[in-house]
């Protein structure tokens, strides 16, 4: 790889659009955020990739492009098989696309996959072989990176674990603990209890309800410790199915929940013990995201780099 090629890597979410461009060794050196309405569908998106890929700095020295895709892709092909927030990206041949419209080389792979591999390599799990990482937002998923690779299943997926039941009623991790599920446990106590600490904060803070927590564990708020003391009894659970399965070296906790820090993590790191065999024992270490947001840009930028390895390996062999 030419020592002044750069490596740009996007995240297309439901709700964001992350645009970044990194060095040869993948330092990222210039980042583009925007907001991304669902409701309009695929195309304005892909004109704002298009067109806050030319403002980034530095694009016409990329040489690969890494993708993390909010949804089930074909890895091996660059497809879209579908979107669950945004219509129009059904079957639509993205790696394709994007190569005939930028001439660089590109890859794909969905979002939280993608970010396991940001965290396997330059976050929390650097130095470990079997990561497992699960980001908790509006919605849960999961990725699982073995000796520095994506570790994958039969396309179009793998490593659910926001789709995993709790009990035989289909009440699944991310029905229970996902962002959008706290927030309606929030949202319905509220409408109880109007008089409660959360019904005050709820006055002077925007949505979502989730954001409510901190401020309320701040003030020792009974109520709220419920709320994450359930939350966190179904992650436990949830994730003792992770390990007994895939027995990581280490699970690293990312999401918008993850800001809660150690209100989450501490008492998560003595839930799950319980619900795991004493053969298991000691469990996984649990770390929370060291990278936040630029989990999937981060891991993106590591894909576009495994293409030049692979090329290097190719060139080599022949």
């Amino acid at each position: 790889m030419q020592a002044n090629m750069k490596l740009a890597g996007i995240e297309i979410g439901g709700t964001k659009l992350q645009l970044c461009i990194a060095d040869a060794s993948g330092e990222i050196l210039h980042c583009l955020r925007y907001s991304i309405l669902p409701s309009g569908g695929a195309e304005p998106i892909k004109k704002q990739i298009l067109d806050g890929l030319m403002e980034l700095k530095g694009f016409d020295a990329v040489g690969k492009i890494g993708i993390g895709f909010g949804g089930p892709v074909d890895w091996n092909t660059g497809v879209i098989k579908t979107s669950h927030q945004v219509s129009g990206w059904a079957e639509f041949p993205f790696t394709e696309w994007l190569e005939k419209a930028t001439g660089k080389r590109v890859v794909m792979d969905n979002d939280a996959n993608v970010a396991a591999l940001g965290e396997a390599t330059q976050g929390k799990g650097k130095g470990f072989n079997r990561v497992f990482y699960i980001t908790i937002g509006s919605g849960i998923g999961g990725g699982l990176v073995i000796d520095g690779k994506i570790y994958h299943g039969q396309v179009p997926g793998e490593m659910e674990i926001g789709h995993v039941r709790l009990d035989k009623n289909g009440t699944t991790l991310e029905s229970t603990c996902s962002g959008w599920a706290v927030d309606e446990q929030i949202q319905s106590f509220i409408s109880k209890n109007s008089q409660s600490l959360l019904a005050e904060l709820s006055r002077s803070h925007s949505k979502p309800f989730a954001n409510l927590l901190a401020p309320a564990l701040d003030q020792h708020d009974e109520h709220a410790k419920m709320i994450i003391s359930s939350v966190v009894d179904n992650l436990s659970f949830g994730l003792s199915h992770v390990v007994h399965l895939l027995h990581p070296d280490i699970i690293v906790v990312g999401g918008g929940l993850s800001l809660l820090g150690n209100y989450l993590l501490h008492p998560l790191r003595l839930q799950l013990p319980k619900y795991v065999m004493e053969a298991f024992h000691p469990v996984p270490c649990i770390e929370l995201s060291a990278i936040g947001e630029q989990a999937v840009p981060l891991g993106a930028i590591e894909l576009a780099k495994s293409i030049v390895k692979e090329q290097t390996k190719t060139a080599n062999i022949q």
